[in-house]
């Protein structure tokens, strides 16, 4: 039995927004906040011990990290290396330079041959030995349109060909692996991609428009005896017979992630017996605390009563409470920071109720249209729950209006009928 360490979208780096510049380090408490969680996950493995750690991919929030932020990854990791753990790293959608081409921010422990560490950048099997003996470990780093196609192959296709095009090259190409494979060694399929039946969230929109949905049937293939995902943010075991896991991020990066556990897979991997358990971390909480003040007769006591002690200390905050305007000078807004003070970070939404309502979406007719853009705005500036993704929302439709635009511009004597309008694609995203 082999026993391996599942962990993936680290972010190192991200949610500064959420913390403050620590005075006695000069860092920023949520890089130190993920710094400490990613040490949690290597204490495991080494005081297991494992025989072998898999990180998933999105090391980083971005391909070019500050140094200190790359410093602090390299000073974690490092400590496998020295306890002679194999680790692969496995390059994520956020660890490319320009969505793939020119390398990417991973492949420096390859080019500095760190010990034991092997770097996934393409499709490949790598054969490595542990304690325990031989392991197979295919890489499926995260790929986008340019990988497997060119601009002539799709010249005239809709996405939906598109994708089916892609699908079918890399299962040619995973099919050539797989004949490859060693059959009495245990196998793994380390792979950074979105499955078509996984539960998404933020980074959904987040890689619109730059990779595909891998289908499920593409990679629960009874030649792995363990499928480590990365990219979504959220853990689920997507199924059994192989176990095709998504360990989730190891912290929370923005409120869309407040109600979700973050941790790691502890796998003990067997030929055909494969066995694993999802391990929490203690992360630092955040909470909304939502109010609607507007029929109360006593605002002041209903906030400072919903800013419970043991709910918001040493949390990230934010509180969002809705008032009227005669309600203003019932607002203890001193006070409100007064307590709030025990949060980690706190954030403060006032909305102003006014007595004509909420905006509404504009009645559509044959007399009134509205461009896609704007009927996606219309629909945002409704969803508070969204406010947070608004502006990467917009930025996905543009990049596909866009798209689509440039996909389907005529060609000289081309007499193909035109496409369909993008109005109705557009709006089945929301």
């Amino acid at each position: 039995m082999i026993k391996v360490l599942h962990l993936s979208d680290i972010h190192m780096g991200s949610g500064f927004s959420h913390g403050r510049v620590n005075p006695e380090t000069g860092l920023n408490t949520r890089l130190e906040d993920f710094i400490q969680t990613l040490g949690q996950c290597i204490d495991r493995a080494l005081s297991e011990p494992v025989d072998l750690v898999l990180f998933g991919g999105d090391a980083f929030p971005d391909a070019t990290p500050p140094p200190y932020v790359h410093q602090a990854f390299a000073s974690q990791f490092r400590r496998l290396a020295d306890a002679a753990i194999p680790t692969v790293l496995l390059v994520g959608n956020h660890d490319q330079h320009s969505q793939g081409q020119g390398g990417a921010s991973l492949c420096i422990y390859r080019t500095l041959g760190v010990p034991g560490f092997v770097v996934g950048d393409r499709l490949e099997t790598h054969r490595i030995q542990t304690r325990q003996g031989w392991v197979q470990v295919v890489t499926l780093p995260w790929l986008t349109r340019s990988t497997l196609l060119t601009r002539p192959d799709v010249e005239g296709m809709s996405m939906g060909d598109v994708n089916q095009v892609l699908s079918d090259r890399l299962r040619v190409a995973l099919e050539g692996e797989i004949r490859q494979l060693d059959e009495t060694l245990p196998t793994i399929l380390l792979a950074h991609a979105m499955v078509d039946t996984a539960m998404f969230g933020a980074e959904r929109f987040l890689a619109v428009g730059k990779g595909f949905t891998l289908p499920m049937t593409l990679l629960a293939r009874p030649c792995f005896d363990y499928v480590a995902l990365g990219h979504v943010h959220r853990h689920q075991v997507l199924c059994e017979q192989p176990p095709v896991v998504y360990p989730g991020s190891i912290e929370r990066v923005d409120f869309s992630e407040e109600k979700e556990d973050k941790g790691y897979v502890l796998v003990d991997l067997q030929k055909d017996d494969t066995r694993f358990e999802f391990c929490p971390l203690p992360v630092r909480p955040f909470r909304t605390i939502e109010l609607d003040l507007t029929q109360s007769q006593d605002p002041e006591r209903k906030l400072l009563a919903a800013l419970k002690p043991e709910l918001i200390e040493a949390a990230v905050v934010r509180l969002i409470y809705y008032f009227r305007a005669e309600q203003l000078e019932q607002i203890p807004t001193i006070a409100l920071h007064e307590v709030l003070a025990l949060a980690h970070t706190y954030t403060i939404q006032a909305e102003l109720v006014s007595e004509q309502g909420r905006s509404r979406l504009p009645e559509l007719d044959v007399a009134h249209q509205l461009d896609p853009l704007e009927a996606l705005h219309c629909y945002l500036a409704n969803r508070d729950d969204l406010q947070e993704l608004q502006a990467d929302i917009l930025q996905a439709a543009q990049g596909l209006l866009t798209q689509e635009a440039v996909e389907f511009l005529p060609i000289a004597g081309d007499d193909r009928e035109s496409p369909p309008p993008v109005e109705d694609k557009q709006l089945k995203l929301l």
